[in-house]
């Protein structure tokens, strides 16, 4: 692509004289091979480029350069496949045959990879990519980030993953089922929070703590499930909870002005402002419904 770029036709403006200039790379051999097909064109040192005078001119320029660069195209290929030959890739995503022909899962790194490939294109027929030899060299060198995106993408392995991470997930909720049964939630040892009141949390959302431990933790596994807990576990205790009662909710006057985020990060702990409390009322109510509704049912059950 830089090469295409560096050839340029762009057509004067002098209405007196008419013509075009021509910009391209300078090579011995390419500069003869000019002047021989324009013997009329003269160099402009100041603009750095050749004036074509006719009007005629731009379109002879655009055949010549065609003309031109399908040649350095074929010795580009010519040099690629010269290098492939001397150092192959071998992969099971790649085909060679008059280009280098790349066949993959779908990817987006591989589709961005490829992209940033010179003279690379997307074959919609054959659903492959196709890479000109000339460009061996840049494929080459992005060839191990698209192999190791293709490996991922392959079906099997991307069945694995999802398996993997549900393996994950649920082993996470089975850990985080098994810390809310035993109601307890770690704070500041030297911030703690007051009993007998609704007040927020991170992990358990509106609780009431009830009694507080004197010595510190010493539990780094099951202490990662708490995102505000930072630096030296040791300096946190563990807070026993409840959930409030209705009543609880509805006697608690919501905090006015909130903390500032920073310590209620590190604290875990803060006065519920009116949506949290209203939240965990909405929630308190749902669990009074099932559980008449399950009265209801087991009466009806045992009246039949």
């Amino acid at each position: 692509m830089e090469i295409v770029s560096a050839f340029q036709v762009l057509p004067s403006e002098d209405d007196e004289r008419p013509g075009a200039y021509a910009v391209f790379p300078y090579d011995r051999d390419l500069v003869r091979r000019f002047r021989d097909s324009f013997p009329r064109a003269r160099w402009r040192a100041g603009e750095e480029r050749w004036f074509v005078p006719g009007t005629t001119a731009v379109q002879r320029l655009n055949t010549w350069m065609a003309q031109e660069l399908d040649t350095l195209d074929r010795h580009a290929d010519a040099k690629g496949r010269d290098a492939f030959i001397f150092e192959p890739l071998e992969s099971p995503y790649l085909t060679i045959a008059d280009d280098l022909e790349v066949r993959t899962p779908y990817s987006r790194t591989i589709v961005d990879a490829l992209r940033s490939i010179p003279w690379a294109h997307w074959d919609s027929d054959e659903r492959i990519w196709r890479v000109p030899f000339r460009s061996y060299e840049e494929l080459k060198l992005r060839w191990p980030e698209i192999e190791e995106a293709a490996r991922r993408n392959e079906p099997e392995a991307r069945r694995k993953r999802r398996e993997e991470q549900k393996a994950q997930a649920s082993e996470e909720t089975s850990r985080i089922q098994a810390e809310r049964r035993r109601s307890r939630y770690p704070v500041p040892g030297d911030d703690l929070p007051p009993l007998g009141f609704p007040l927020s949390t991170y992990r358990w959302g509106v609780v009431v703590f009830e009694a507080i431990d004197i010595d510190p933790i010493d539990e780094p596994s099951t202490i990662g499930l708490y995102a505000h807990v930072q630096g030296d576990p040791s300096r946190y205790v563990w807070a026993h909870w409840r959930m409030p009662t209705l009543q609880e909710i509805y006697r608690t006057r919501p905090v006015q002005a909130e903390e500032d985020p920073q310590t209620r990060s590190t604290r875990g702990w803060w006065w519920a402002n009116r949506d949290e409390l209203q939240e965990r009322a909405r929630k308190l109510r749902e669990v009074e419904r099932a559980q008449r509704s399950r009265h209801m049912t087991r009466k009806m059950s045992v009246g039949f």
